[in-house]
């Protein structure tokens, strides 16, 4: 059994699309799935049920997929605990941001990281940070920035990096923009614009609504900032946000309105990396631009 297949395997199923897959390990389409159905005859097999849409795990490609990922991780771990040895910091850096994170500017950390470390290969994965936490604990990530409501999944700890209020993003002309400030019992009945449920700040807002005895309705629902500030400047919804979202430059023209009267969240963001002392030196090194310096369960 071949690592790289091994590899191709995660991806695919991490991806749950061949073609995603190819372009993420730069390879043809052909030679990828070639590399699994390879993977399948040496195991006796099925792992993949494929469909025109999508990829899914069979029960055999679901108990593959810890396996693979425990293994791949070993390796990795091996590779680097030579090169620290031999003073060298090379192999991989797998990284994982929710987006518009704050206290972090990831593109600038990132470029700086390529300068120093050219022998360091940089991945990078946006998602919510539920699923970012999940790749930390797998193993699949060396560590994330998230913004968890939730305590974290076993095998990961938190670094603390910020925090910082949620406000009422609305259009100027909304009956809410003129005050300044709102309560969390005006905004029951407003369609809201909301990130789907494994984003940080969607739990926190559920989690806060519940608190204050408001029912919402989240009327649209999406999977970026951007998206998400056009439809409230389009007047169709208002949005319970971080504050930092209200300065970003689409967001320029709108209100800002500091929630009063009730609970009072604040949004976490942090560090995600494992658990005990198993961050890689190259997890620690982009820590320690950070100014943090990740020590065993610190």
């Amino acid at each position: 059994m071949e690592l790289r297949h091994l590899e191709y395997f995660v991806t695919v199923a991490e991806e749950r699309h061949f073609t995603r897959a190819a372009e993420l390990l730069m390879v043809s389409q052909s030679g990828l799935s070639a590399s699994v159905r390879a993977l399948e005859r040496e195991l006796g097999a099925k792992l993949f049920v494929r469909t025109t849409r999508s990829v899914e795990l069979t029960e055999a490609g679901r108990a593959l997929l810890g396996e693979a990922t425990r293994t791949l991780a070993s390796v990795r771990a091996a590779r680097e605990a030579v090169a620290s040895v031999q003073g060298l910091l090379r192999g991989t850096l797998s990284v994982g941001t929710e987006q518009c994170i704050a206290g972090v500017h990831v593109p600038e950390l990132l470029a700086r990281f390529r300068t120093e470390h050219p022998g360091v290969e940089i991945r990078l994965r946006q998602t919510g940070s539920a699923q970012l936490a999940e790749a930390v604990a797998a193993g699949r990530l060396d560590l994330a920035f998230v913004a968890l409501c939730e305590p974290p999944p076993q095998g990961v700890r938190l670094l603390p990096l910020t925090e910082e209020p949620l406000v009422l993003l609305c259009h100027p002309g909304h009956p809410l923009a003129s005050g300044g400030q709102a309560r969390w019992a005006d905004l029951k009945g407003e369609a809201l614009v909301d990130f789907q449920l494994d984003w940080g700040v969607r739990q926190l807002t559920e989690r806060t609504f519940a608190a204050a005895g408001v029912e919402r309705q989240v009327a649209l629902e999406v999977n970026d900032v951007h998206s998400m500030i056009e439809l409230v400047e389009q007047g169709l919804g208002v949005a319970v946000v971080p504050r930092h979202f209200a300065h970003k430059p689409p967001a320029s023209g709108l209100r800002a309105v500091r929630l009063t009267d009730g609970p009072a969240p604040s949004w976490k963001v942090s560090v995600a990396l494992p658990a005990g002392d198993a961050a890689s030196p190259a997890a620690r090194k982009l820590c320690a631009y950070l100014g943090l310096a990740p020590g065993a369960d610190d």
